[in-house]
C-alpha cells in the first residue's frame, strides 16, 4: 500500500535524496532538512544553495554555496567545511570515487581528494556541468562548445570533444562507453567515447534539467517534454537510430524531474503541476503516487532498496513515499 508522508521544509527544494536510509532536503535558502522522525534543520550556507551531490556510498551530500563554501551533511546532522573560495559562487559541485569531490565557479573547476590535497583545471570559457567516470579518476567538464576530460592525477593533455553551442550538465554513462551533455538549447549531445562519435538527441519542447539512468545503464530517463523520454544506450550504436521511450504522456504538463527504480525498469516521474508518477518501461502501466500541487516538482529520488521515494517542489512542498 501507498503512503505519502508530508515533510515540512518550506524552501524551494534543489534536492531531495537519501544519507544512507535518512531522507534529506536540501533547500535554496541555504539549509538542509533531515526527516528523522522530526526534521532536523542545518545551516549549510550563509546565503543561498545553489548545487548538492550524494557522496556515492551514501554517506555525505556535498553542497555549495553564493557564500564560497564547499560542505557535506551527514545523516547525523554533523556539517564540515570541506573547501572554500571566498567571493565565488559555487554553483557546481560533483562526487567521485574514493571520496573525491569537484566544484566549479566561472571558467574554473577543482578536484579535492581524500586527503585534502586540490587540484586546478582552468578552461577558456565557463564550465557548465561536472562529472566523474564510473571508472577511473576522470573528471568530465561541460562548456561551450563541447566538453573536456581531465585525467586527475596525470600531467597529461586533457581530451576534447567538440559541437557548437553551450553545454550546461553532463554525465556518463554507467558502464563508461558514452558521454552525454544537456544543452542550452532544447536538446543533448552525445559522445561514443571510443573513438568520438557523435549523438543529436532532439525533438524537447522545453530544457533538459533532470536525467536519471536506469538500473542497468540501458536507458537514460530526461525531463524537458509531455512525456518522460528514455533513450537506449544498448547495442553498438548507442541512441542513434533507435526511437525513445515516451512514458508517463500527458497532454497539459511537462514533465520536471526523473528517477529511475535502483533495481527493476520503472521511473518516478514528477510534472510542473506537481503530480507525481511511477511509469513501467515494458508496457508503460502507470501508478498514480501524488495528486497536483501547487508547484513543479524540483527534484526525486529513491532509497537504494527501491521501497521509498522522497519528492521536492519549487514551492517547498514535500514527502516520502512509501510504496510497502
Amino acid at each position: 500500500m501507498t503512503t505519502v508522508v508530508p515533510v515540512d521544509v518550506a524552501g524551494f527544494v534543489v534536492r531531495a535524496g537519501f544519507l544512507n536510509d535518512t531522507p534529506y532536503f536540501a533547500l535554496g535558502e541555504g539549509s538542509v532538512v533531515l526527516a528523522t522522525g522530526g526534521e532536523m534543520r542545518l545551516a549549510a550556507h550563509k546565503g543561498g544553495l545553489l548545487a548538492a551531490e550524494e557522496r556515492p556510498d551514501g554517506s555525505g551530500l556535498v553542497t555549495g554555496g553564493d557564500d564560497g563554501l564547499i560542505r557535506q551533511v551527514t545523516a547525523d546532522g554533523r556539517v564540515t567545511t570541506l573547501a572554500e573560495r571566498p567571493r565565488k559562487w559555487i554553483d557546481l559541485v560533483a562526487c567521485g570515487p574514493s571520496g573525491t569531490v569537484a566544484f566549479a565557479s566561472g571558467r574554473t573547476a577543482w578536484v579535492r581528494l581524500a586527503d585534502g590535497t586540490e587540484k586546478e583545471f582552468s578552461h577558456e570559457r565557463a564550465v557548465g556541468g561536472l562529472a566523474f567516470a564510473p571508472k577511473g579518476l576522470r573528471l568530465a567538464v561541460a562548456r561551450y562548445d563541447g566538453a573536456t576530460l581531465w585525467w586527475v592525477n596525470t600531467l597529461g593533455k586533457p581530451q576534447q570533444l567538440e559541437w557548437k553551442g553551450a553545454h550546461l550538465a553532463i554525465t556518463f554513462s554507467p558502464d563508461g562507453k558514452y558521454l552525454v551533455t544537456a544543452m542550452q538549447e532544447n536538446a543533448l549531445h552525445g559522445w561514443r567515447l571510443k573513438d568520438g562519435q557523435d549523438m543529436r538527441m532532439t525533438g524537447y519542447p522545453a530544457k533538459v534539467k533532470s536525467w536519471s539512468w536506469s538500473a542497468k545503464g540501458r536507458y537514460l530517463m530526461t525531463s524537458g517534454a509531455n512525456a518522460a523520454i528514455a533513450w537506449p544506450f544498448f547495442g553498438k550504436t548507442g541512441p542513434m537510430g533507435q526511437n525513445p521511450l515516451q512514458l508517463g504522456s500527458r497532454g497539459d504538463a511537462l514533465v520536471t524531474a526523473v528517477a529511475c527504480h535502483p533495481k527493476e525498469e520503472v521511473a518516478a516521474v514528477g510534472y510542473q503541476d506537481g503530480m507525481v508518477l511511477i511509469c513501467r518501461f515494458e508496457d508503460n502501466a502507470e501508478v498514480l503516487l501524488r495528486r497536483p500541487g501547487k508547484a513543479p516538482v524540483s527534484s526525486l529520488a529513491w532509497d537504494r532498496g527501491g521501497e521509498r521515494l522522497v519528492f521536492g517542489s519549487e514551492a517547498g512542498e514535500a514527502g516520502i513515499i512509501s510504496l510497502r
